[in-house]
């Protein structure tokens, strides 16, 4: 019962900064495996490329009259910057990464 009340209670930035095991895998930690943790630096990086690249290709195909290519990247664009802002967020937040 004091599990879920643990999981259940707002964490601190103190917790945030530490990091939080098992919080991407649900695994972790069994078995012997280490606690994952995510890498949010470098995938801010991806997301970044892949947001200038996708607007990029996008432009490109709207200049060759091409719109299914421009809406196909419009949405890789939009789904990249959705998740950008989430890791940004949780970077700010404090999580380690």
């Amino acid at each position: 019962m004091q599990a879920r009340e643990h999981r259940e209670r707002e964490r601190t930035r103190a917790e945030y900064e530490r990091g939080l095991p098992d919080y991407h895998d649900p695994t972790g930690g069994f078995g012997g495996a280490a606690p994952a943790y995510s890498a949010l630096t470098l995938r801010i990086v991806l997301a970044s490329i892949a947001v200038v690249l996708s607007i990029a290709g996008a432009v490109l195909f709207a200049l060759f009259d091409e719109y299914w290519g421009t809406v196909l990247l419009g949405l890789v664009a939009l789904g990249s910057a959705v998740d950008l802002g989430w890791v940004i967020h949780r970077k700010r937040r404090g999580e380690p990464g």
